[in-house]
């Protein structure tokens, strides 16, 4: 008898497709499909969309179905008391306890930690808006993340180098990781750019998914919308120009080894 290995992720939505996305990309699915899921696809693994803003869940007794899930940046606040965001906060803990795959990014990020007992809030240095160098900490190194060691099926051995650039958008933070969480990397402007809890949880605070052309029209609308000054806007988009992103296949190889590696350690329930 063939066993099947092809495996079932979700991507948990928390922002609505813009127009330029929809144009260029035919929405966010798409852009995380492309960045952690593109070589699943060659596999014959394949991606459910669950657009959580508008509050739409995958079911309870449907969550043993997926491999990982995964839940987007978001314009709203991770602290927020929104039905879908207080829902959301509930799916983490339920996937945390069943020890299912959860990677966060940016406002995904912060929902987890909020969720899983962290805390969240503010940036006291305000907007980080453009391409940021993050730094790895000791933890990263010793974790099964910082090696694309048999990713796909390849030999290769390719050590992650100990700074990574990855596009930031963002004002809010975490401030502080859960108990028993690890920070895995930082930067001059956030102390917490990623986390781990446990092997199935995985936090960053930053874009992987982002291209520089998905930032620029991202800061017209934060500027349209009075959201950032414009002289702000027109600086962080020439930052971004002068160091565009070399790292962004590195944080791919990141994002899909953790997706696609079993988990293998047992996490115990948080009492929240």
């Amino acid at each position: 008898m063939i066993m099947s290995t092809k495996k079932r992720y979700a991507l948990l939505l928390a922002a609505r497709d813009s127009d330029y996305v929809n144009k260029l990309y035919g929405g966010y699915f798409n852009v995380f499909v492309d960045t952690f899921g593109e070589k699943d696809l060659e596999e014959g693994d394949s991606w459910d969309l669950f657009r959580v803003i508008d509050g739409e869940f995958p079911q309870l007794d449907h969550l043993h179905l997926y491999q990982g899930f995964v839940i987007s940046g978001s314009p709203h606040d991770a602290y927020g008391h929104e039905s879908w965001i207080l829902q959301l906060c509930f799916l983490v803990q339920t996937l945390f306890a069943l020890h299912k795959k959860v990677l966060g990014v940016c406002f995904g990020h912060q929902v987890i930690c909020r969720a899983l007992g962290g805390k969240v809030g503010k940036s006291c240095s305000g907007w980080d808006i453009g391409v940021r160098k993050v730094k790895f900490t000791e933890d990263f190194y010793t974790s099964s993340l910082s090696s694309s060691v048999g990713l796909y099926g390849s030999g290769e051995v390719a050590v992650i180098p100990q700074n990574l650039s990855i596009i930031e958008c963002h004002q809010d933070e975490v401030w502080e990781v859960p108990v028993g969480a690890q920070v895995l990397a930082f930067s001059e402007k956030t102390g917490v750019e990623m986390f781990a809890f446990g092997d199935n949880i995985l936090g960053i605070q930053g874009h992987p998914e982002y291209t520089k052309d998905i930032l620029n029209n991202l800061i017209d609308r934060l500027v349209s919308n009075n959201s950032i000054q414009r002289e702000f806007g027109e600086e962080a988009k020439q930052q971004a120009m002068n160091s565009e992103p070399a790292d962004r296949q590195q944080w791919q190889k990141i994002c899909r080894r953790f997706l696609k590696m079993g988990c293998t350690k047992f996490v115990p329930i948080l009492k929240l």
